[in-house]
């Protein structure tokens, strides 16, 4: 899947933004723990390649996300893109879908039962925005070290890198409770690698509350309207 992963790239153009987004890091005077590409993908193009990976970016993202985060790592090393670039943990990769086929099953509806959303894939949803909060900063990846001396990992190696992944909460990148896996020491954060990000709380409401909102209704059934919270990263 990597080698079609590779030749979508080359097609689609997104292998030389790829090159150019690399040249914008190379070129930076910051230090960073973790360097983000956003990928833009045609699910029906790649599943025209081949039907698995097509399929794979559709209902696994963000597995599907590592091996495009493979294919940069190896891209980025072979043709000497990021100087300071040492392990693939430090490939940062979302994938960003044109869209999604029409069907219902990749619509989110929050009025509809059951709730059946467990799997952690993409999925298409409208409403309207009652409330928004102001743009924050996030932590997108950092860098750990151990706190013992005497451990190889408490000096210049990226062996340690927090990323944050999509629903994953602020505590699951940056945390004080690390311990290293050899020697169980505490792990401390190389502040001077810290990656942000934007952020901002979005209040949204089902598209149906407008039918509500008339004033009457021909329903004899009872109905409850609730909002639900979007993170914009």
């Amino acid at each position: 899947m990597r080698e079609i992963a590779l030749v979508y790239l080359d097609r689609s153009g997104g292998l030389q933004k790829f090159v150019h987004d690399c040249k914008k890091y190379n070129d930076s005077k910051q230090s960073y723990a973790v360097y983000r590409f956003v990928i833009s993908i045609n699910p029906s193009d790649i599943a025209e390649l081949d039907a698995t990976l097509g399929n794979y970016i559709l209902h696994s993202p963000i597995q599907a996300a590592q091996i495009f985060q493979s294919v940069c790592f190896i891209a980025s090393k072979t043709l000497s893109l990021i100087e300071q670039l040492q392990t693939e943990a430090q490939i940062s990769v979302l994938l960003k879908p044109t869209h999604l086929p029409p069907l219902p099953s990749y619509v989110l509806s929050l009025s509809a039962f059951p709730f059946n959303y467990t799997s952690k894939r993409f999925y298409m949803s409208e409403g309207i925005a009652i409330a928004m909060g102001t743009i924050t900063k996030y932590t997108q990846g950092a860098r750990f070290l151990c706190t013992e001396e005497t451990c190889p990992f408490s000096e210049g190696r990226f062996r340690y890198i927090r990323v944050h992944l999509p629903g994953a909460t602020e505590s699951a990148t940056v945390r004080n409770d690390f311990v290293c896996s050899l020697c169980s020491s505490l792990l401390q954060e190389d502040m001077k690698f810290r990656v942000l990000g934007d952020k901002q709380i979005v209040e949204m409401i089902d598209a149906k509350v407008l039918n509500a909102l008339k004033g009457y209704s021909n329903d004899k059934s009872h109905f409850r309207i609730q909002t639900f919270t979007i993170f914009l990263r």
